[in-house]
């Protein structure tokens, strides 16, 4: 097990990555660039300064997330195999540098919703929210207006400006299309890229859908035990896995995070742990990662994890902004930080208990 930390680079995080050094037993950071277009391939030179800037502050460098898919492809369109010939570049560009696993999503359109991106918790920290109502009663543009006023100009990674400006004619798009006609979209592209993958020594890690039931009517694949199995039933490759992200799969109450991931566990490549608080209505805020402090058994998942895919990368996600500290919504330094001390613990101690059996 590695544990990482997300990092968005020097221009577009307010958290210094000497900071995020000083975090005890961190092994590496995932990050990004997220000023390059949807489909456009990553410049080899932006890609090496960026993995140069971590690798001189005595971090790994392997994992990414995300490269981004563009809407063509999975519209299926006739032009989607020059965005594909795009995505197997930038993956030969990463490869380069030593990455070994790409988080990824084929979410349409948005990648994430949440109703309040600063909701207020009575101890006086604060926190990304879900009011279900609200979400499924409001349109896409009054959502991504709400974020642009709520964020203060931070770039949120899933809404960047350039995918929003034809958001309503793009969900347009998606009317025409079946959920089984994205199946053979999502498994199109699989079957382009995994050969690459294996050439390349890169895992591909597809993240869940997030909220993982359908919102603005919009197709949905990662979001329950049957159709993760559906999904890597299109190509046997171990290069073709999952990232596990307890926030996203664990909110639908009927899934079992613990039999997914003692099922799936040797294609689970890259694993986003945070822990939720379910409300009484069904409604969730995200909060710290101690089991007391939210609904999810964290040490059974971590047991799971251990036990099932033992040599996972794993992020601490979503944490509370905390000690008043400001920035981008859940991913704060100091909350994000107590939560890798918090996971490195639970994962020291099943492996101590483990060996003394």
């Amino acid at each position: 097990m590695k544990l990482t930390f997300r990092w968005f680079g020097e221009k577009l995080d307010s958290i210094s990555i000497k900071k995020i050094r000083q975090i005890p037993m961190l092994d590496g950071i995932v990050s990004s660039l997220m000023d390059i277009p949807v489909g456009e391939i990553w410049p080899q030179e932006k890609i090496n300064n960026l993995a140069k800037t971590i690798k001189d502050n005595d971090l790994n460098f392997e994992v990414i997330e995300s490269v981004n898919i563009h809407e063509d492809i999975k519209l299926g369109l006739a032009s989607r195999d020059k965005w594909i010939d795009n995505y197997i570049q930038t993956m030969k560009n990463l490869s380069k540098i030593g990455i070994k696993v790409i988080c990824y999503n084929f979410m349409p359109v948005l990648d994430w919703a949440r109703s309040e991106l600063y909701y207020n918790l009575p101890d006086g920290s604060n926190t990304m929210y879900f009011n279900k109502d609200f979400i499924l009663n409001t349109t896409p543009q009054e959502l991504a207006d709400r974020y642009a006023k709520q964020s203060n100009g931070i770039a949120l990674p899933g809404w960047e400006p350039e995918r929003l400006v034809h958001i309503n004619k793009t969900i347009e798009w998606y009317t025409h299309i079946s959920q089984e006609q994205y199946w053979q979209n999502v498994a199109y592209f699989i079957n382009r890229i995994i050969p690459w993958a294996e050439k390349l020594d890169i895992k591909m890690a597809i993240h869940p859908d997030d909220p993982p039931w359908p919102i603005f009517a919009l197709p949905r694949l990662i979001n329950n035990y049957e159709n993760i199995k559906r999904f890597l039933d299109i190509n046997p490759s171990v290069y073709h896995g999952i990232t596990l992200c307890t926030g996203s799969i664990g909110v639908d109450a009927n899934n079992d995070l613990i039999k997914i991931i003692q099922k799936f566990g040797n294609r689970i490549h890259f694993a986003h742990v945070r822990n939720l608080k379910f409300l009484n209505n069904g409604d969730f805020y995200e909060t710290s990662h101690p089991s007391s402090c939210g609904s999810f058994d964290m040490y059974e998942i971590m047991k799971a994890l251990y036990k099932s895919a033992p040599n996972i990368y794993i992020r601490p996600d979503h944490g509370r902004m905390i000690w008043n500290e400001t920035g981008r919504p859940g991913y704060g330094l100091y909350d994000r930080a107590l939560g890798i001390t918090y996971l490195y613990g639970l994962w020291e101690a099943i492996s101590k208990r483990d060996k003394e059996k």
